[in-house]
């Protein structure tokens, strides 16, 4: 809900929705919970229901509003494929998007089941990218799904990476963004998982993104904690309104 974002690869976030439940691995030590959780004791009003999956109407407007192209990750605090936001709502999100030709969208989710029924009814916009996260080995199938959504963009968030993700098929994906856990409680990341996924990346043609090592980060330079030979930030090449900037 704000431009601006400690998130390396957005320039701003949008959350017409907020909250979100443990489903795999990944959500263990969960940022958005406990942002969500502190913003509900400040008395933040989208977040009176704390981490409870709400959907927020007055927010569905919001990135018209920004004149200046953006980068934006959609639900940064929520999963908008959560089985308790409505197929009418998310319907809504995505004419929000399609309105917003001078924005690049970024939607992720972990909830691929939810995906595959429903994204033969959305509209899919050259600026509205669509990606799955993928943690461990036993969630690879959420990339046969990916491959099935007509995203101008197809992208992986291996973050937080808890093993090595080989053999992996990245065939109709254009980005990996790999990333280590941050944060209190941690679980390391070995920089190896992620050079496998650089080579592979290159193997395949697929763009590689190294987002962050995790645990605690020096916060004096945007890659401080990065070996030198993980410092790869690259973007998929991309046609008409689906831009990079």
């Amino acid at each position: 809900m704000a431009k601006g974002t400690s998130i390396e690869w957005s320039s701003a976030t949008w959350n017409p929705v907020t909250g979100c439940k443990e489903i795999s691995a990944g959500c263990l030590n969960c940022y958005a919970r406990k942002m969500a959780n502190r913003l509900q004791k400040m008395g933040q009003a989208n977040y009176r229901n704390g981490f409870q999956v709400t959907c927020h109407p007055h927010e569905l407007d919001r990135p018209k509003r920004w004149r200046k192209p953006e980068r934006i990750f959609v639900c940064s605090m929520a999963d908008l494929f959560h089985a308790d936001v409505p197929d009418l709502f998310i319907s809504q999100v995505f004419h929000t998007m399609q309105q917003c030709p001078q924005h690049t969208f970024m939607v992720l989710t972990k909830r691929t089941a939810r995906l595959a029924r429903i994204h033969r009814l959305l509209p899919w916009p050259p600026n509205v990218w669509c990606g799955v996260s993928l943690e461990s080995r036993d969630w690879r199938t959420r990339l046969h799904t990916l491959r099935q959504v007509p995203a101008a963009v197809r992208f992986v968030s291996a973050e937080p990476l808890l093993e090595s993700l080989l053999p992996v098929n990245l065939t109709g994906i254009h980005q990996v963004i790999v990333g280590g856990e941050s944060g209190h409680g941690a679980r390391p990341m070995d920089p190896e998982w992620a050079r496998e996924l650089r080579d592979e990346c290159a193997r395949q043609n697929v763009a590689f993104f190294m987002k962050q090592m995790g645990g605690r980060q020096d916060k004096r330079s945007e890659m401080a904690d990065l070996p030198e030979d993980l410092r790869i930030r690259n973007w998929p090449e991309v046609q008409g309104n689906g831009r990079l900037f």
